[in-house]
Order: C-alpha cells, then sequence, then structure tokens
C-alpha cells in the first residue's frame, strides 16, 4: 500500500523535471550589439525564450559569412543577420542551409564613413580606395558592391570584419572608407571624428531588399521541426517587446552598452519595425538581380527551389 504514494511521488518529481527542461539552440550571430541581431538576445534577457523552452547559446562572429559558415558546417543551428544573396547561393550549390525568419529589409542603417581629415569628400571621391565591409557573402559586401556600382566608380572591395575592427582600421589609416551599423560610429560621428559619405539606402537596388535572412541548418530544422517553430514564435514575440515596451529598450541599451537615448534613436531614425518583419522575404527579384550581377549567383532560383530555401514557420 506505501508503493502507491511513492510511485506518485516520483511522477511528480519527474513530471517537474521535465517541466524544467529547456531545449538548446546554438545561434551564431554576426555584429554583436546591432539593433537588427539583437531580438534574441532581448527576449532571452526578458525570459520569452525560456518561457517557450528555449535556452539559447551564442556564438558572436564577425559577419554574414563567418555565420553561414558556422550553420553549414552544423556547429551551431542557427544563424542570425547572414546575407540573403550569399544565402541563395549557397543553397543551390547544396549547402545545408535555409531561411528561417526574415531579417532586415532594406540598408539604411549600414553607412560608409571616412576620419574627418580624410581627403575623401563623397562616396564619386572613393576611385580606386579601399572600401570596407564585414566578410564574404554578408549584407554588407553586396551592399558596398551595390554602392560602387551606383557611383559607377572602379574601388577595392576589402573584408575587414565587424563594426568596431572596422573601426580602428579606419581611424588608424588601413582602410580608406569604413562601414558601420548602429550603435557603431554614432559617437564618433557626433564627437566630429568621422563624416558619413553614404548610406546602404544611396544604392536604390537594396531599399526594398531584404537583405539579412535568419538561416537554419537543414538537419537541424528536419530533426527538431517543433523547436524551431517555437524558436520562431518567441522571436517573434520578442520583436514585440522590443519595439513596444521600455523594457525592451533598456535591455538593448545594457546589452549594446550604451544610454537610452542613443538606444531609441537607433530604433526610430535607423531601424523602424516594419523593416524587421520576420515573417515575408521582400525584393526576392531585387536580390537575384544583384545577386547574379556581383557573380554570388549564375541564374535565378526556381519557384521550386524558392520554396525549398524559405522555410519560414507560420503564425
Amino acid at each position: 500500500m506505501l508503493l502507491r504514494p511513492a510511485l506518485a511521488a516520483l511522477c511528480l518529481s519527474l513530471a517537474a523535471t521535465c517541466a524544467l527542461a529547456q531545449d538548446k539552440l546554438k545561434l551564431a550571430v554576426g555584429a554583436p550589439g546591432n539593433w537588427d541581431t539583437c531580438v534574441s538576445e532581448v527576449g532571452k534577457r526578458a525570459g520569452i525564450f525560456a518561457k517557450h523552452g528555449l535556452e539559447l547559446e551564442t556564438l558572436f562572429t564577425n559577419g554574414g559569412g563567418e555565420t553561414m559558415q558556422a550553420v553549414i558546417s552544423g556547429s551551431v543551428d542557427i544563424g542570425i543577420a547572414a546575407g540573403t544573396a550569399a544565402t541563395m547561393a549557397a543553397y543551390v550549390k547544396g549547402a545545408p542551409v535555409r531561411i528561417l525568419l526574415a531579417g532586415a529589409t532594406g540598408t539604411g542603417d549600414l553607412y560608409w564613413y571616412v576620419p574627418t581629415n580624410s581627403p575623401i569628400k563623397t562616396f564619386a571621391d572613393a576611385y580606386g580606395k579601399t572600401i570596407a565591409y564585414s566578410t564574404n557573402g554578408a549584407s554588407t559586401h553586396t551592399t558596398a558592391l551595390a554602392l560602387i556600382d551606383h557611383f559607377k566608380i572602379t574601388a577595392k572591395p576589402t573584408a575587414t570584419g565587424a563594426g568596431a575592427v572596422t573601426l580602428t582600421q579606419a581611424m588608424s589609416g588601413q582602410i580608406d572608407v569604413g562601414w558601420a551599423s548602429p550603435p557603431f560610429g554614432l559617437k564618433q560621428l557626433r564627437d566630429g571624428d568621422i563624416r558619413v559619405i553614404a548610406r546602404g539606402s544611396d544604392a536604390p537596388s537594396t531599399r526594398d531588399q531584404t537583405v539579412r535572412v535568419h538561416i537554419v541548418n537543414a538537419q537541424a530544422l528536419a530533426a527538431r521541426t517543433a523547436v524551431m517553430e517555437r524558436y520562431a514564435k518567441a522571436y517573434r514575440e520578442s520583436l514585440d517587446y522590443l519595439y513596444n515596451t521600455p523594457e525592451g529598450l533598456r535591455h538593448y541599451a545594457d546589452y549594446a552598452q550604451i544610454d537610452i537615448d542613443l538606444a531609441a534613436r537607433i530604433r526610430d531614425e535607423f531601424m523602424p519595425k516594419a523593416a524587421m518583419n520576420p515573417d515575408v522575404v521582400s525584393g526576392v527579384d531585387a536580390v537575384t538581380q544583384d545577386a547574379i550581377a556581383f557573380k554570388f549567383l549564375q541564374k535565378p532560383l526556381t519557384s521550386d527551389e524558392l520554396k525549398g530555401l524559405i522555410q519560414i514557420p507560420p503564425r
């Protein structure tokens, strides 16, 4: 007769243990501290992912190219903010990568700058100069190429890594034109140390493109479909929390180690919520045209290929 209470207690204990268990996901995140890469971190700090039974482990990279390699190799499950064109190119070559969510649409957050004492006054003056981007295949790469094409100059696009590293190279003269995305460089802009010579949106073809996407390893997606769907749900909730609550903005400011006013400026001036819609990959035709022009793709993806690549879970 004593067995039943003991068995019941054991079952309750096991149930409690299961309730506390979290599914772990490994993320690769390019450009740590940037607004468009912060959603998972903000949601993690707010307890949103834990509420959905997810534990996130983050690896930081120097940009979208490194992020994609981490996903392709299987060393992480999800990559945050990989270049859309490069993702398409990797997919058609047979790489085990799929688009789980859209990231950022438009390139108004990206800007190219020079030290204030540079003789370069406009992007068109950068003829023959070194122009920075983060890593091969990143959105900064395709946008730098688009700017070079738009301004009809011959220049030397050069991989320089993340925004903070690039700033050091630009200020020391190792690179002629640096790239950045807020919050990087805003203090130097305010203090008059650097001048903006182009925004990503100056290249018309990039304005309505989803230039960055969040990608997932294909094997991980197939094996853990329900977990990835929970991630997408928690991401959407975290995005709403980031934009709609003062606590979300404070979490970002703490994460990026900036003051709350600068955080609000980044949100309002550089990354309106519409640019972060996770549910739609926009401007696929324009992305494809640029990808072909810049030698990422040889031809457009077929409708079946696009259907296989874009695996955004429904709301």
